[in-house]
């Protein structure tokens, strides 16, 4: 069972362990891991979690209360306590609650009271499945760089470009795509939109599979008509939207992380007491006694960065990109680090194919690339620690 002493930190009040401890035990009945054989078995698999995780209310967590959420606002501490959790049963459940929020963030931070009513509450109930389209062929990290088009037209705008490693490619009902919208360089130019699946001109071009099976593709925009009403906030204002939008949500990708983590130190822990060696258990070897410390240590030191960030978002009500990129690179690498120690931990059973520590192993090293790799956010910590020191 998962340490819950962090509940008690000053970061929550009693309304946050409530939810914690309510979503562990739905989770722990409701949340098995069990990886998809096709990739028509995981869309269905990825569909039906959304559906679960809405019947139960845990995707209420994603949108306002205007709409049929939880909070006036996003509470970025739940948000971050439902992927730790998540993440620490099955990849996959984290990915489908994920996708919900990151998917509708830019709606309800920038969107019209239409859009929001028309977007939020089905995706807090799972009818719908949000996605986000950000990133090119050419244009991973670097958003300013990206050369998909929305040009006017009557009545709105039409779309052609290509948007790539699109989670929930394929099985989404609405994108929030960022797309250039002007001739002003780099990211001034760039608008957000909210494109329906089935808008004409949009197609879903390829699939793409990865270690960790997750529903991921490429999109293509050919003459796509877009209604000038599902402009998010003002032309020229895309790049300020898609960073306010990841602002909220990169210290969420800590907090799953954190989860794989803690997943695999209970793992290791079990192993370690079991599995015995020259006459004694594992357990009792100090080289495996210094592997546990170091997960654990690492475990708490990520945690409190993740729950900083949060808590300064959701208390101070600031900008946290500095706390936020602290927290994603440091629980990301430390998660890498836990997990491949878990694996050594338990030897050959380690390795074997759909093992536990196994899949996280594969689960978790695309989190050190994704919403900014590693590289990106030390670039991002440096660049705030620089400012500071010339303030």
């Amino acid at each position: 069972m998962p340490d819950s002493s962090f509940l008690d930190w000053p970061f929550f009040d009693e309304g946050h362990k409530r939810y914690a401890l309510g979503l562990r035990d739905w989770a722990a009945t409701e949340i098995h891991h069990h990886e998809p054989e096709s990739r028509e078995a995981l869309d269905a698999q990825s569909t039906e979690l959304v559906r679960k995780l809405g019947e139960a209310g845990w995707l209420k967590a994603c949108v306002p209360a205007a709409y049929g959420g939880l909070f006036e606002t996003f509470d970025v501490r739940t948000l971050c306590l439902s992927r730790e959790i998540l993440a620490y049963h099955a990849g996959l459940a984290d990915f489908a609650f994920a996708m919900q929020g990151l998917g509708t963030g830019s709606i309800t931070l920038f969107g019209s009271d239409d859009l929001k009513q028309t977007y939020l509450p089905s995706t807090a109930s799972g009818q719908r499945i949000a996605a986000f389209a950000v990133s090119e062929p050419q244009g991973g990290s670097d958003v300013a760089a990206m050369t998909t088009t929305a040009e006017k037209a009557d009545h709105g705008y039409t779309l052609n470009g290509v948007k790539t490693w699109i989670s929930n490619a394929g099985i989404a009902d609405h994108y929030v795509v960022i797309a250039r919208t002007g001739d002003a360089p780099g990211a001034k130019g760039l608008s957000a939109f909210v494109v329906d699946a089935d808008t004409p001109g949009l197609r879903v071009s390829d699939r793409i599979d990865v270690i960790a099976p997750h529903p991921l593709g490429t999109l293509t925009f050919e003459n796509c008509h877009v209604p000038g009403s599902h402009l998010l906030g003002k032309p020229g204002e895309g790049f300020k939207i898609a960073m306010a939008t990841l602002d909220i949500f990169r210290s969420t990708v800590g907090a799953a992380s954190l989860g794989f983590a803690r997943r695999a130190l209970d793992e290791s822990l079990a192993r370690a007491e079991a599995r015995e060696a020259f006459g004694s258990k594992l357990a009792e070897f100090q080289l495996i006694q210094e592997k546990i410390a170091d997960m654990a240590v690492g475990i708490d030191a990520s945690a409190l960065l993740i729950y900083r960030a949060a808590w300064t978002k959701d208390v101070l009500g600031q900008r946290v990109t500095r706390e936020a990129a602290m927290a994603k690179m440091h629980a990301t690498e430390m998660a890498q680090q836990a997990i491949d120690q878990a694996v050594q931990i338990h030897g050959g059973e380690g390795v074997v194919a759909g093992a536990m520590v196994e899949s996280l192993y594969r689960e978790i090293r695309a989190l050190r690339i994704y919403e900014g790799t590693t590289e990106i956010q030390k670039l991002v910590i440096a660049g705030q620690a620089r400012a500071a020191a010339q303030s």
